[in-house]
């Protein structure tokens, strides 16, 4: 099992930007120095508390800072992007990066970025994303001269092509044949996870979400590789969760369970957005519970893994038991209230908590 991370990122909204920009950049680079496998990181537009507009400069920026692990756009909220200039800058920054990148696409989910970009139509998002990613495709296949007639997207590139001097010639990704492409997912039983399968994309289900909810999505994704004759991986299959690790249980609880800590935040932040936008129902731990009985505290009693590294060890084995098999463990970032305390977790978590779960996993696989 690898482990990576994934950052939104989420502040308070009171703190200064420019304070919690330095800061996603050190977790970032932290996570290469501890040996995390992989990062992700988020695109809003309109969020002072999730202020990463640009993923794709966040990362190009970690390239110089980062030595081994593999960066993910996640995501690149498709339609709010002509599909041409993300074809152009996924290609540049797979070659920066000489391989490191992975490509984390969606359909957008901040209302107010939807808002800005006109874009509250769901089934609308839907097929911009769809369409957008089949003609990002297409771009990196096809030379001009072309010609594009979507529903979303219409353009050319037939005039102006004059190869002897290298105009008219498009970018085409450094991996082949392009960076591997992923897809989130935060709904039970989602149809996002059997598209995925059918086309052989990377599924990550969210960190947000139950256990039931996990399981189900793998069940979809399977689904969707049967359909076109492919046998589904778990390999790929990035799994979030969100993990604190302290050196004993008892500072994890004290620390989960005090008046104000990054968790309490963390959840009031994520319970309310849900709320907001009439979907609490997809992180309630059972499917036929009503949503307004389900408060912010009983979000981070069901959602939060902690403890001490056996502990939380533990509770991530349970947690697989439940799911099965994924390859890659996604811990989510959060606010930095607490510098220290942060990256003691974040080492812990890859110096103790890993190597035991990669043991017992073995262990329980030579077994069968």
């Amino acid at each position: 099992m690898r482990l990576g991370m994934f950052m939104m990122s989420l502040h308070d909204p009171a703190r200064d930007n420019h304070e919690v920009l330095m800061e996603d950049v050190e977790i970032a680079t932290y996570c290469d120095e501890l040996g995390y496998d992989e990062f992700w990181i988020g695109e809003h537009y309109t969020a002072s508390s999730e202020p990463v507009p640009a993923p794709m400069i966040f990362l190009a920026n970690l390239l110089g800072r980062t030595k081994r692990m593999k960066l993910g756009t996640g995501v690149v909220n498709l339609p709010q992007t002509h599909p041409a200039q993300v074809a152009a800058h996924i290609a540049y920054l797979d070659h920066i990066s000489e391989g490191r990148l992975m490509f984390g696409i969606g359909p957008g989910g901040l209302g107010s970025d939807l808002e800005m970009f006109g874009e509250t139509d769901p089934k609308a998002r839907g097929e911009m994303m769809m369409e957008s990613i089949d003609v990002i495709l297409e771009l990196w296949t096809k030379d001009a001269p072309f010609q594009f007639n979507g529903k979303y997207w219409n353009f050319k590139l037939t005039d102006m092509v004059l190869e002897e001097f290298g105009v008219g010639v498009t970018v085409k990704p450094y991996q082949t044949p392009h960076p591997p492409i992923a897809v989130p997912a935060m709904s039970p039983f989602s149809g996002t996870m059997k598209m995925a399968g059918q086309r052989g994309w990377i599924p990550i289900s969210s960190n947000i979400i139950p256990t039931y909810s996990v399981a189900s999505q793998w069940r979809k994704y399977v689904e969707g590789c049967e359909a076109e004759g492919r046998t589904a991986d778990p390999e790929i299959w990035r799994v979030g969760r969100t993990i604190f690790v302290a050196e004993s249980d008892q500072e994890a609880e004290a620390y989960v369970n005090a008046e104000r800590n990054l968790f309490q935040y963390y959840y009031a932040h994520m319970h309310g957005l849900l709320s907001d936008g009439g979907i609490l129902g997809i992180v309630t731990p059972d499917p036929k519970m009503d949503p307004t009985s389900f408060s912010r505290q009983d979000y981070c009693d069901d959602n939060l893994i902690y403890g001490s590294p056996d502990t939380v060890v533990e509770k991530l084995l349970a947690f697989r038991e439940q799911v099965g098999h994924f390859g890659v463990l996604i811990a989510a970032a959060l606010e930095y209230d607490d510098r220290a305390r942060t990256r003691t977790s974040m080492a812990l978590l890859a110096n103790e908590v890993m190597p035991k779960m990669r043991a017992a996993i073995g262990t329980s696989a030579a077994a069968q």
